[in-house]
Parts: C-alpha cells; structure tokens; sequence
C-alpha cells in the first residue's frame, strides 16, 4: 500500500456535493485540497459499468494532467427491487431538459418500483469507490457501502443527490434530515474516506 506523501492532492470531481463532503471529512488532515474546476479541467467521460471503472478514468486522467496525486470518487445508489439500479448510471437518472435534476431522478426511482410493483421495505444501498492515483500510474482503491431502504416522499432539506429519499439501517431519518457530521459518520463516502485514510495516510 503506497503512502500518499504529498501536501496536496486533487479531488477529481465537478460535483459540488461530493467535494464539500470530502473536504470536510479530510479537514483534520491539513491537506491543501483542489478540484477539477481549480485546474480548469473538465470532467472525462464515464464508459465503464462499474464504480471501480468509473473511479479509475477519472483519477488517472486528472493525476497524468495535473503530474498531482488525484483522488476520485464514483458512487451510486442500488435498489434491490430493481436489480441494482440505478447503480452506475445514477447520475444519468438525473439528467434531462434543463441538465441535472435530482427530484427528477428521485422521482423515476419511485416511478420505476411502483410499476415493478414492489413491495415496502424497498431494500437499497449507497456505495462509493475511491481511487487514488499517481502521476506514474500507481493507483490505490477503497470501497465503502451504507445498507438502508428508499422511503417517499422526500424528506431534508441537507446533502445532496438521493440524500432525501435514503434511510441507512438503523435510522428513521434520512441522509437529508441529518447533519453535515452525521450522515458522515455513517454515510458510505465516508466509509471509504476512512479505509483511504486508514491505508494511505496512517
């Protein structure tokens, strides 16, 4: 397991959401954090049909553009009833006229089990895998999932994404009714912070 050693690291997202979350829980640290839009740099395209995959283009391609370490996340939702979808594809669900819409994606996840016919509890996980790549193309992954269930409506107003319609195990409130430092002590991203730091930071 490589030891990230660097005083800086590039988190390779355009996600608003994402970034504030993994800047907030790698703080302690005393890394000097940027993203994609500090560099100028655009999203690369997402072709793989895993998180892994996902996770592995988008590191790579910041970290040999910018000659940084670069960190990356991809992560999705996956209902049982639907067989795992959205899974990869759930920030496809949101977009539409007008770009990136979460309600609507949030909406055609209710839609979708109940033309399914699916029966409450609707059984559903988080997952975020992370890699963590190097300018010479040494890469290190982390993968962290939170169980919970899909609940409707929506409820919170907080996080981001399917926050609103997310119950992890054990809770009654979603990711969205819950504080910044709550839904991270649970929540699957910071999961996988935690093995990452655990791994390469000590």
């Amino acid at each position: 397991m490589r030891r990230l050693t660097e005083p800086s690291l590039v988190v390779a997202t355009g996600n608003a959401g994402k970034l504030e979350e993994m800047r907030e829980l790698l703080a302690p640290r005393g890394i000097a954090i940027t993203s994609l839009k500090d560099h100028a740099l655009p999203e690369p395209e997402e072709t793989e049909d895993s998180f892994l995959g996902n996770a592995r283009i988008k590191a790579h391609a910041a970290a040999k553009a910018l000659g940084l370490p670069a960190l990356a996340d991809d992560s999705g939702i996956e209902v049982e009833a639907l067989g795992g979808a959205p899974g990869v594809r759930t920030a496809d669900w949101a977009e539409g006229p007008g770009g990136r819409d979460f309600l609507r994606a949030m909406t055609r996840t209710h839609g979708a089990l109940v033309a399914a016919g699916a029966e409450e509890p609707w059984r559903a996980r988080f997952v975020s895998v992370l890699v963590l790549a190097w300018p010479d193309g040494h890469e290190e992954s982390f993968r962290g999932e939170v169980n919970g269930r899909v609940i409707w409506p929506p409820r919170g107003v907080m996080g981001h994404g399917y926050d609103p319609i997310f119950v992890p195990e054990g809770e009654t409130r979603t990711f969205a009714e819950m504080t910044h430092d709550e839904k991270n002590a649970l929540s699957h991203r910071g999961r996988s912070i935690r093995a990452f730091e655990a791994a390469c930071l000590g």
